[in-house]
């Protein structure tokens, strides 16, 4: 089977998270060939890739973002009629779409989205919304927000769609779209894989932005909100990596008929034997996160400062391991620590997670937003401790499900909340024999219940099972 794997802002340009469970789904994925239709940010990260593209990975697409404003403007424009024009207006406005319609404008009758932008229907409709919803802020403004909403995504849908015999994409956004897109051009299974809820981490994102002119806000979330609708509407199935994701999808319009559990997995064999950290006076904790905000590195360095305080009679080290998302934050979080004078934090960039961990008693995620994170899991195949925010699925990890036996593997702490975090360290760092128990309940746990094995034959049913409805 050929499959095309849509990612976004993801592998194979980045480290962690959804990267790397791509990178061990494909390789897992033996049996079949994949075609990788990558979305990014900025056509500078062309073939920088951070991962050796394994053998079963047959073509490679790149699309980026900023592609959209090299796009020649040709002077003939494309007429919209009734039907097309609604749906620009929606578009605009922010309300739900009809997507079928602008994927045959631009794939069957190839209309230019420049053009479009800059013709005299554009710009009546354009004024129309503002007119209706923002009576009283610059017409300027709204205008140029909403061609730098608009360009990348109408970009998108005047690609080649490669052909596949299914479509799988790995979120709702622009990802969403291009899943969607291939959905509606051969007509095969499109199965949809969310390991965040997108729309709510782009909501939050875009809540703090500074870049966002505050009037505009709501219409840039309205905007992720309607690529939601559209990767729902088009799935065929949508998983989620925990039941209480799934509620959330069908809450953003998914139906829940569509949706499906299937958890994360990690290679047990590979940190089950990681023998057990042998004493030295020092506690060494890890933590496997991407320098990126929304992992909140800069509480994390808060936390660990109180707890130097606290701890005069014992050393302890902060291992950070992970790539640098964001060079800026990377910047402030290490002169958060030359201003607190915390020396004993090292960042160690990308390495290998499991010959790491024999140097760690315990870990800790500070995130303020996760779904269900394969650093928990890793230091629970380990059998390590972790003190974890109290976000995504960390509390189902931490204490397991009703059905789940083997008792509580960490501390679930607030998010943001330095005191508290900085208590369950320090609990952590007291109690060898707490640290053992629960180190061996997570352990437990994993192997129960989430390993890489049990999530790739559940993807390989499901598979299966849409191929089979297709042939019917």
């Amino acid at each position: 089977m050929k499959i095309c794997m849509i990612l976004e802002g993801s592998y194979p340009f980045v480290f962690g998270g959804v990267s790397s469970w791509t990178h061990q789904y494909i390789q897992a994925m033996k049996e079949h060939t994949f075609i990788l239709w990558c979305i990014g940010a900025e056509r500078k990260d062309r073939n920088r890739f951070k991962y050796e593209i394994p053998d079963n990975v047959v073509e490679i697409r790149q699309v980026f973002l900023d592609d959209a404003l090299c796009m020649e403007h040709f002077t003939k424009t494309v007429h919209l009629n009734d039907r097309e024009l609604q749906q620009i207006y929606y578009l605009i406005s922010g309300e739900e779409t009809d997507w079928d319609i602008l994927f045959e404008l631009f794939q069957q009758r190839k209309a230019n989205p420049l053009s479009i932008l800059m013709s005299e229907q554009f710009l009546e409709v354009i004024q129309n919304v503002c007119l209706e919803t923002y009576p009283y802020v610059s017409f300027a403004d709204f205008f140029h927000t909403v061609r730098s909403m608009l360009l990348p995504q109408l970009y998108l849908m005047t690609g080649t769609v490669p052909e596949a015999d299914l479509y799988h994409a790995t979120a709702t956004g622009y990802s969403g779209i291009l899943g969607s897109l291939g959905k509606w051009k051969y007509n095969r299974p499109f199965i949809l894989t969310e390991h965040g809820i997108y729309t709510r981490e782009r909501e939050e994102e875009l809540l703090r932005a500074s870049w966002v002119i505050p009037e505009f806000r709501k219409q840039w979330i309205r905007l992720f909100y309607n690529f939601s609708h559209c990767a729902y509407v088009h799935a065929d199935v949508v998983t989620s990596l925990y039941e209480k994701a799934g509620r959330i999808q069908a809450d953003l319009g998914c139906d829940e008929k569509k949706l499906r559990v299937i958890t994360n997995g990690v290679h047990y064999e590979n940190f089950c034997r990681i023998p057990a950290k042998t004493g030295n006076g020092c506690i060494c904790i890890g933590a496997v996160v991407r320098i990126a905000r929304i992992k909140d590195v800069k509480t994390m360095i808060y936390a660990f400062a109180d707890l130097k305080m606290r701890m005069t009679d014992r050393k302890a080290t902060l291992f950070i391991l992970g790539d640098v998302d964001d060079p800026d934050y990377r910047k402030e979080c290490v002169s958060l620590i030359e201003i607190l004078q915390v020396p004993d934090i090292v960042f160690t960039g990308p390495v290998n997670v499991a010959e790491y961990m024999e140097k760690f008693d315990f870990t800790i995620l500070t995130s303020i937003s996760e779904a269900q994170p394969l650093s928990v899991l890793e230091s629970f195949a380990a059998a390590r401790p972790v003190v974890a925010t109290d976000v995504g699925c960390c509390r189902e990890l931490i204490y397991g499900k009703c059905d789940d036996p083997f008792g509580q593997a960490g501390f679930l702490v607030p998010p943001m909340h330095r005191a508290e975090i900085a208590d369950a360290m320090e609990r952590m760092c007291r109690d060898g024999q707490l640290r053992k128990q629960m180190g061996q309940a997570g352990q437990k746990r994993v192997e129960t219940f989430y390993t890489h094995e049990i999530s790739m034959n559940k993807y390989r049913d499901l598979y299966r099972e849409q191929l089979i409805r297709k042939d019917r």
